[in-house]
Parts: C-alpha cells; structure tokens; sequence
C-alpha cells in the first residue's frame, strides 16, 4: 500500500515537473520573437474584434454596457495557411471581452479570422461559448 502511494506521488510529481509551462495554466516566462510577433497580431487585430463584439454583445446580450477587448484577454489558439507561403491565413483566438470601465468579464468567444492580401480582415466564424451575469449597478 505504501509503495503503491509513494510510486503514485512520484509519478504525478515527475509528470507535473516536465509539462510546458504553459499545459499548467502560468504563461511564457521570458520574451521572444514568436511572443513578440504574437503580441503585435493581437494589437493590430484588437479594433476589428472589438468591432465584431461590440455587434454580438450590444444590445443584444447586454444593453447598456459595449464589450471592451483588452489585450490581455485575449489568447491566440491556432494559426493556419492555406498552403506554403500562401498569404491566406487564418487565426483563431479565445477573448473575454470586458466592461471597460471595471474590467469585468462579460462572456468568453472564440473567433477566427481570415486575413489576407491588401490587407483584408474577414470575421469567418464566431462561437460565444459563455455569458458572464454582470453584477447590477
């Protein structure tokens, strides 16, 4: 019995020591290129996925507050190209978008975007996967 403990708590101490960082909910420790080119997407792209939101949100969901996407709430999931240097990408983020003022949440999505030559920016799918109860004024 003893052993079997032992063993399971190594094992479990062992697999917690060599998952990325990142598997563990804490983020990239230390800056990079990829980081830096993936912070610099997220700004660029902030305005249309604000705009898009706002769309979704407002009225509709929640009538007197506009979601407000901040930069840290946003996280990139997947990146796609539609072949070898093809200039036809596709990115996919996860955002909690705010109130603005209080910086509370409002819901969760996940949107994908197209961007390609020109530039142009094209919203191709939007899932609202969850709506946050916003406390009354």
């Amino acid at each position: 019995m003893k052993k079997g403990l032992s063993a399971l708590i190594i094992s479990i101490t062992l697999v917690l020591f060599f998952l990325p960082r990142t598997v563990l909910g804490f983020g990239p420790t230390q800056d990079s290129n990829e980081l830096r080119l993936q912070d610099m997407l997220i700004l660029i792209l902030t305005p249309y996925i604000e705009k898009d939101l706002t769309n979704y949100y407002y009225p509709k969901i929640f009538k007197d507050v506009s979601p407000r996407v901040t930069p840290w709430k946003i996280e990139l999931i997947e990146t796609k190209r539609n072949h070898f240097r093809g200039f036809d990408l596709q990115i996919t983020f996860e955002i909690e978008p705010t109130d603005g003022g209080h910086n509370i949440s409002l819901g969760k999505d996940r949107m994908t975007y197209e961007i390609s030559f020109g530039p142009e920016v094209k919203l191709i799918n939007h899932t609202h996967l969850k709506t946050y109860k916003y406390p009354p004024e």
